[in-house]
């Protein structure tokens, strides 16, 4: 178990890039919990992503999600976010005072090519947007917020969680505040 680690890691990044799993490897890596908002969401409102935006609207989603986001606490705890947290600057503020946010970037082609059910996913889109509209959305939105981007092509959920743990763990990222 890691003592010399952030109090909390947060990933961040597009649907499809591998958030989840990566935060289970590296939650086990790290001798941390493990939290997936999306599933935090779903369980609290007794209903799959996308049903809650099919029936409530995007603005009622994103108001979940951002109260969820708002709502965490805890420490030692890798936190699988949904994609569309950063469009909530409360819900972010939150997040990095929590612990550091790590940006899992993976090029467009290869997040389209692993994301095709964008209808049934539950994912925060416009309507008529492409997933192309999306990732140059929030694109500039994870930059700005990542204390640290890890790239994400063509590496395994595994190796990308070892270089999380070795640059957050081992290069002097402090917990909040420190």
């Amino acid at each position: 178990m890691r003592t010399d680690c952030a109090l909390n890691v947060v990933l961040i990044g597009m649907p499809g890039a591998g958030k989840s799993t990566v935060g289970v490897l590296l939650a086990k890596r790290l001798g941390y919990h493990f939290v997936d908002s999306d599933l935090l969401l779903q369980v609290r409102e007794g209903r799959r992503l996308q049903e809650i935006i099919v029936s409530d609207g995007l603005p009622a989603f994103m108001k979940i999600e951002e109260e969820i986001l708002c709502g965490l606490s805890g420490s030692r705890t890798v936190i699988a976010t949904g994609g569309s947290a950063v469009y909530s600057e409360s819900a972010m503020q939150r997040l990095q005072s929590l612990g550091r946010l790590v940006y899992i970037d993976v090029p467009v082609d290869t997040l389209e090519a692993r994301v095709r059910d964008m209808d049934t996913r539950g994912v925060v889109v416009d309507p008529g947007e492409t997933y192309l509209d999306l990732y140059r959305r929030r694109q500039p939105l994870y930059q700005r917020y990542a204390d640290l981007v890890v790239p994400g092509q063509g590496r395994t959920a595994d190796e990308i969680a070892h270089q999380i743990e070795e640059q957050v763990c081992g290069t002097g990222f402090l917990e909040p505040g420190a």
